[in-house]
């Protein structure tokens, strides 16, 4: 069972969602936030696989919650809904750790395939903006202050690796990347772990795009 915290400042947004969810097969939420800072007491009360965050909120926002949650052990996937043209504030939480983003006006299947996506680490990348901000975080770059360049943080992963990384690059989900290279889910999610540990990413995404910066997808 996928259990999933809700957290959104409109109730009617957190019912719709509830809704949905409530009726696709395999997924429970486990509670309703209104503001980061109670998703963020409720997340370490209810241990959810995934949140589901709104962008902005009062008290304290998705921007500023997605840190703390990522932070818990173990820490949920992080989801952030968002509305059409709020980029910034996407780019802003995907560097944070958050899994990917919604739009709030995704259809109901969007929403479960997302969750159930999620829930296994794979990266959740609403098609309605996903080009814009792969655009915008490449431009800007992706990597903090000082830190190593895209070249050397990929020179320690092993040829398999990097191969995992590419297909990642790609947008790939762990079960097309296993079809593609002929091995298990559970292997290809061993491999993701790696790339994580040896390059300084925080989520799929932000592989996705040092593969990217790295000259790999050429």
């Amino acid at each position: 069972m996928i259990r999933v915290l809700l957290a959104d400042d409109e109730q009617m947004i957190r019912h719709g969602v509830r809704v949905i969810l409530q009726h696709a097969e395999g997924i429970e939420v486990v509670g309703e936030a209104a503001n980061g800072a109670e998703a963020v007491r409720l997340a370490a009360e209810h241990r959810p696989d995934v949140v589901l965050l709104d962008v902005r909120m009062p008290v304290l926002d998705g921007l500023a919650a997605v840190g703390p949650l990522v932070a818990l052990d173990p820490g949920p996937q992080v989801v952030m809904l968002t509305t059409f043209g709020d980029e910034d504030n996407v780019i802003r939480a995907l560097r944070a750790g958050a899994t990917g983003f919604l739009l709030k006006d995704d259809g109901p299947q969007e929403l479960i395939s997302a969750v159930r996506a999620a829930a296994v680490g794979d990266a959740v990348l609403s098609p309605g903006v996903t080009g814009s901000v792969i655009r915008r975080m490449l431009r800007g770059g992706s990597a903090g202050a000082g830190a190593a360049a895209p070249d050397s943080r990929v020179a320690g992963l092993t040829d398999r690796e990097r191969e995992v990384l590419v297909m990642l690059g790609a947008g790939l989900a762990n079960l097309e990347i296993g079809s593609r290279l002929g091995i298990g889910v559970g292997t290809v999610k061993s491999h993701v772990g790696a790339i994580l540990g040896k390059t300084g990413c925080e989520s799929r995404v932000q592989a996705a795009l040092l593969a990217h910066q790295a000259g790999l997808m050429s």
